[in-house]
């Protein structure tokens, strides 16, 4: 429940992901699914999805399942492998699925997949936690150890190499 109610605060704050009409269909701790439809408007001069908006849909799935536990978390690097084209009327779906999480990182894995299954890209993030609450006051959960920690504990841990 806390990642359902922490994503959908998130969703009502993501005016990119509403821009381009992203569908978040699932969140539970560490892992996320969206759909995206690719527009006339999403098309490159190759007439094939622009590699941006491939990029936007797996950062975005990426953002949901890192921040599902309720803790500030951003991309602290990322790549993305572009396997085949996204064609325009399509309807891709991104899963992200966390790999590794210890400490202030984690680890996750993102597969974009059209509507017949075939893979369209893969992309790998790396998260790092930044003190605060997606939601403040609600009990964030430490994946780790299952204990709940409070934004006052967040805050008085130091935030070393913070990445924004």
């Amino acid at each position: 429940m806390l990642a359902e109610q922490t994503a959908s605060a998130m969703y009502s704050r993501d005016a990119a992901s509403q821009l381009i009409d992203l569908q978040l269909l699932s969140v539970r701790p560490g892992y996320s699914r969206l759909t995206m439809r690719v527009r006339p408007d999403m098309v490159n001069g190759h007439h094939i999805c622009h590699g941006g908006y491939l990029f936007t849909l797996a950062d975005s799935a990426f953002a949901y399942a890192c921040n599902s536990y309720n803790r500030n978390t951003v991309a602290s690097a990322c790549h993305i492998d572009f396997l085949s084209p996204a064609r325009e009327g399509e309807l891709l779906e991104a899963e992200s699925v966390e790999r590794s999480l210890s400490g202030r990182t984690g680890l996750y894995d993102t597969t974009i997949r059209n509507q017949h299954g075939k893979v369209i890209a893969l992309f790998r993030g790396k998260s790092y936690r930044i003190a605060g609450e997606v939601i403040a006051g609600l009990e964030a959960k430490d994946s780790e150890q299952g204990s709940s920690t409070s934004t006052a504990d967040l805050m008085a841990e130091p935030v070393e190499g913070n990445p924004q």
